[in-house]
């Protein structure tokens, strides 16, 4: 069975019009197919140049009120609705073009995004979708708030949030979805929500000028008499407002019990998704916010970069196959080099191009060098690890010459010589050369590496000089 997920985009265009919650501006936003490896990519197409701002935690620039985006001095606000959405239902490449600065709040949840959505449809693409497996548990913690934050290893995706605001109308709350396919019908109709004394201050500051009693969830935890209703009506532009003895002001019906901890879980999944890869963990959280969850973001980001860095460096790292029939064997080395027992250091070559060498050598305890050098705890000589490396940088500029015995290499310099580990009978010293530049005039750069397994033994840069041999 097939187990290989693709990347997906979406089947075709869609637009969803609303307007912004915090701005209150009039807004189309436009979904578009985008091509594998893009991502999340917004498009201010209502500004001069319709700069692109790519959906990226390092491009986070306020957390107050929403997650705010901004690059090249074009700003998209509130955008974890839209990305809850997307990553929800495991979308990896669209381009979002928006003609202001925040996406339309609608319901204020994630369910309208998906509606669109799936009136067009989802596409597979062609190439594999690669997910950030948590190598070890990474955490946050930001005492001051309570909150605290892990991400723990698992091929798979679980998600855990708890909060608890000190408040007798919302209490302590849970939610959790154990796959991402759950998020379309357990999370993604779950609505912002805020308290009573957060909207007043909201209002104060000029903010939510979008805010309806039908796009927010607004829990009421202290007594209120019926002079702030009427203010709260004529704010909300209502003929009446009311407070139902749940403490949600107008009687707003919930769509789960737990409906403000499943949309706490929704704005993560959109903040989370900030890092630019699908993720296979256990992420448990208590009290997040996305302060929190934009800096529990970079710090995951900040781990897939290392992790990326040292898959890069060990994709460098030769690798050697016993059972692989060898380029050139100990005697067919002794055709192209002037060495012979006990001076010839290279036992086999395994990979050969114009530019690079991956050389054997064997290390046994009967080499003559070890009778005198350390003999109680036998080391291959660093200098004998140089000569080894020198032999396959020779075969690597001689192998071509028509009759190479007619030349030899004889090596003018080496620099940043290092020596990073001991080599010891029983290892097998796989060696790496590679020419930096091109050969000119006889004379050859070539950086050299030699491992024992994934460790780098020795490593050096050194310049040789091809000479014809005299008759």
């Amino acid at each position: 069975m097939n187990n290989i997920k693709l990347q997906t985009t979406i089947n075709g265009p869609l637009t969803i019009s609303g307007v912004g919650l915090h701005t209150g501006i009039k807004v189309n936003m436009k979904f578009l197919p985008a091509i594998e490896d893009h991502g999340y990519v917004f498009q201010r197409v209502d500004l001069e140049g319709q700069p692109l701002v790519k959906a990226d935690v390092d491009n986070v620039v306020d957390t107050s009120r929403g997650t705010t985006i901004e690059s090249g001095g074009a700003r998209i606000y509130t955008v974890e609705h839209v990305l809850a959405a997307l990553a929800g239902m495991e979308i990896d490449n669209v381009l979002i073009q928006i003609d202001a600065a925040e996406p339309p709040i609608v319901d204020g949840s994630s369910k309208p995004f998906i509606d669109e959505i799936l009136k067009v449809g989802i596409k597979d693409q062609t190439k594999e979708r690669e997910y950030f497996e948590i190598p070890s548990n990474i955490s946050f913690r930001d005492e001051a708030r309570g909150v605290e934050m892990i991400a723990m290893p698992l091929n798979d995706y679980r998600h855990t949030v708890m909060v608890d605001y000190n408040s007798p109308v919302l209490g302590s709350q849970h939610a959790s979805i154990t796959k991402m396919s759950e998020f379309k019908d357990e999370i993604s109709s779950c609505r912002t929500f805020c308290f009573l004394h957060e909207l007043e201050m909201l209002l104060e500051n000029n903010l939510i000028k979008g805010g309806d009693l039908n796009n927010a969830i607004v829990i009421v935890d202290r007594v209120i008499d019926d002079s702030e209703l009427e203010h709260l009506a004529k704010i909300f532009n209502k003929p009446k407002v009311a407070v139902r003895k749940e403490g949600i002001l107008n009687n707003v019906k919930l769509r789960f019990q737990n409906e403000p901890a499943r949309h706490k879980l929704l704005d993560m999944i959109g903040d989370l998704s900030l890092i630019g890869k699908p993720l296979k963990a256990q992420i448990m959280a208590a009290r997040p916010g996305h302060t929190a969850n934009v800096e529990f973001a970079k710090k995951i980001k900040r781990v897939m970069e290392t992790v990326k860095k040292e898959d890069r460096k060990k994709l460098d790292i030769p690798q050697y196959d016993p059972n692989k029939p060898p380029v050139y064997s100990y005697t067919d080395i002794e055709k192209i080099l002037p060495h012979k027992f006990p001076f010839q250091l290279v036992d086999k070559i395994i990979s050969l191009d114009e530019k690079k060498v991956i050389a054997v050598k064997n290390i046994t305890g009967d080499q003559f060098f070890f009778q005198g050098h350390f003999p109680g705890e036998p080391l291959m000589p660093g200098v004998l690890q140089l000569e080894a490396m020198a032999q396959a940088g020779g075969v690597l500029v001689l192998h071509d010459k028509e009759d190479p015995k007619k030349w030899s290499t004889y090596f003018v310099k080496i620099e940043s010589a290092k020596f990073k580990d001991k080599v010891i009978p029983g290892d097998t010293l796989i060696i790496k050369m590679e020419l930096v530049a091109p050969i000119r005039r006889g004379l050859c750069l070539m950086k050299g590496e030699a491992y024992v397994g994934n460790r780098l033994v020795c490593e050096a840069e050194m310049m040789a000089q091809i000479v014809m041999n005299k008759d």
